[in-house]
C-alpha cells in the first residue's frame, strides 16, 4: 500500500542524495532542504554522480513539456535503481509533484513519498528523520563553487499570463521580509559568496503583498550595504508595473550590476493582449528607453515566446523588427506549448505547427547571433573586471558584470600568472565570438 510518509528510524543512518531539476529557484529550495538535513546530522549530498545507496530526493520541474519529461525520466531512472537494490528510497518533491501528485502516485507507485514545494518542507524534513529547525531559516548548504549564489526574494506569482502554469504550482506571490533577506545575504557572504542573483517569478511585485507597496528599491539599498558583497544581479523583472525607482539605485550603487533580466515575451499589441501581459507595445518601448537613459550602459537580457495561439506572420514580423531595433545584449526564445489549466490551454486552440514555431524561434536567434557578435566585437580593447568561475585547460573561465552564470557569455582568460576561482581580475578583451569573449590579464 502506498504511503506518503515512512518510518524515520529506518532512514536515520542513510545518506541522502538531493537531485535538482529546473530553475535556480528550485536550486535554492534544494539548498534550504540540505541545510535542514545537515543541521540534524544527516549525511547529505547534491547530485552525487555515484548515485549512492541511500535515499534520493528528486526536486522536480513542471514548467513546460520538456522539463516535465526530464523530471519523469529522472524519477523512473531512480525507481529502476531502487528495484535493482542500488537505492533504498525515492522521494519526489517540487513543482511537478505539486501539480500532478495524484496522477503520479497512480502512475509511479514505487515512489516512497510525494511532496510539493516549500509549504511541504517541514513535513519532508521530518519524514526524512530530521528536525525542522527554525533557527536555520535563512541558511543554505551551497551547491555552487561558493563565490556566487541565488537569493530568492519571493515565492509564487500573482500575474495572469495566459501561457504560464507557475501560479498553479507555486501559488500566490509571497514576498520575504527585507530583514530576512539581508540576514541571508550576510550569511552567504560569510560563506564566501561575492555575487548574488536576486530571483523570483516576479521581482517587480516585491513588497506589495507584505508592505502594501513595491519595495525592490529599498531592498536593493539594504543589500548593497552588505559588506563584502561585490555584485548584485537582478533576474526576472516583469515589465508591467516596473518600479522605475530602482533605476537611480542601480546607477548609483557600485555593487549593483548594470544588468537586468526582463522577460518581455512579445511586442505585438494583439499578442500581448492575448498573453494577458498587462502592457502594450508603446509602453514597452518607453520603458526600455527610460531604463537605458537612467542606467547608461546597462545590459538587458530578455526572453520571447513564439507561436502563442493566434500569433500571425504580421505579429512575428513586428517581433523580428523589435529585436533588430532594440539590439538586446542577451535574448532567449521559447516556443509555445499548451499547459493544462492555464487560460491559453483551456480557452485557445493551439493551431500553429511545431515546424512554424521552430522557424520563428530560429529567425529571432539568427538576428540575435549577429547582434551579439557586433556587441562583443565592440568590447575588444576594453579592460573590464571579471570574476573567475572555473579553470579549464589553459584558460580561466570568467564572467563580466554583463553576464550571469550558466545563461550568458563567458570570458576565456589567458594569464601568465595562476588565476584563482572566485577572484576578480582586470581583463583586457582581445577577441570576440558570437557568445564568448577572449581576454588577457
Amino acid at each position: 500500500m502506498h504511503t506518503n510518509t515512512y518510518k524515520a528510524a529506518k532512514v536515520a543512518k542513510d545518506q541522502i542524495n538531493v537531485i535538482t531539476l529546473g530553475c535556480s529557484k528550485n536550486l535554492v529550495d534544494s539548498e534550504v532542504l540540505m541545510s535542514q538535513l545537515h543541521g540534524s546530522g544527516k549525511h547529505v549530498t547534491h547530485e552525487d554522480p555515484t548515485g549512492g545507496s541511500g535515499i534520493v530526493v528528486i526536486n522536480t520541474c513542471g514548467f513546460i513539456d520538456q522539463a516535465k519529461q526530464e523530471s519523469i525520466d529522472t524519477i523512473l531512472d531512480y525507481v529502476d535503481r531502487k528495484e535493482r537494490g542500488l537505492v533504498e528510497k525515492v522521494i519526489v518533491t517540487g513543482c511537478l509533484s505539486a501539480r500532478y501528485k495524484d496522477e503520479l502516485m497512480t502512475e509511479i507507485p514505487n515512489v516512497d513519498g510525494w511532496y510539493g514545494n516549500q509549504e511541504d518542507l517541514p513535513r519532508l524534513v521530518k519524514d526524512l528523520g530530521a528536525d525542522f529547525k527554525k533557527e536555520l531559516i535563512g541558511e543554505r548548504r551551497l551547491t555552487s563553487d561558493g563565490h556566487y549564489a541565488y537569493l530568492k526574494i519571493a515565492e509564487g506569482c500573482n500575474r495572469p499570463c495566459s501561457f504560464c502554469a507557475i501560479p498553479l504550482m507555486r501559488g500566490k506571490h509571497q514576498s520575504r521580509s527585507i530583514e530576512g533577506l539581508v540576514d541571508e545575504a550576510r550569511f552567504l557572504v560569510r560563506k564566501g559568496v561575492k555575487e548574488i542573483m536576486l530571483i523570483a517569478q516576479d521581482l517587480t511585485y516585491y513588497g506589495l503583498d507584505l508592505y502594501g507597496d513595491r519595495k525592490l528599491s529599498e531592498l536593493l539599498k539594504y543589500l548593497s550595504d552588505v559588506e563584502g558583497l561585490n555584485w548584485i544581479r537582478l533576474h526576472y523583472a516583469y515589465p508591467s508595473g516596473f518600479p522605475t525607482d530602482i533605476l537611480p539605485v542601480m546607477r548609483e550603487r557600485d555593487n549593483i550590476c548594470n544588468y537586468l533580466d526582463m522577460p518581455l515575451q512579445h511586442i505585438s499589441d494583439r499578442v500581448l493582449k492575448s498573453m494577458r501581459r498587462g502592457i502594450n507595445r508603446e509602453r514597452t518601448y518607453d520603458l526600455i528607453s527610460q531604463i537605458r537613459e537612467e542606467v547608461p550602459g546597462i545590459t538587458l537580457r530578455t526572453t520571447f515566446l513564439v507561436g502563442h495561439p493566434g500569433e500571425e506572420e504580421e505579429d512575428h514580423a513586428q517581433l523580428l523588427e523589435f529585436v533588430e531595433q532594440q539590439r538586446f545584449d542577451r535574448v532567449g526564445v521559447f516556443t509555445y506549448s499548451h499547459e493544462e489549466n492555464t487560460h491559453a490551454g483551456e480557452k485557445m486552440d493551439d493551431l500553429i505547427s511545431e515546424e512554424t514555431k521552430e522557424e520563428r524561434m530560429e529567425a529571432i536567434m539568427d538576428i540575435q547571433q549577429d547582434i551579439s557578435l557586433e556587441l562583443n566585437r565592440a568590447k575588444i580593447g576594453r579592460t573590464i573586471p571579471c570574476l573567475v568561475d572555473r579553470l579549464e585547460g589553459e584558460y580561466a573561465v570568467g564572467r563580466s558584470e554583463a553576464d550571469s552564470p550558466e545563461v550568458d557569455n563567458e570570458v576565456m582568460i589567458s594569464s601568465d600568472q595562476a588565476l584563482k576561482v572566485g577572484e576578480f581580475y582586470q581583463v583586457t578583451i582581445t577577441d570576440a565570438l558570437e557568445y564568448d569573449l577572449m581576454g588577457q590579464v
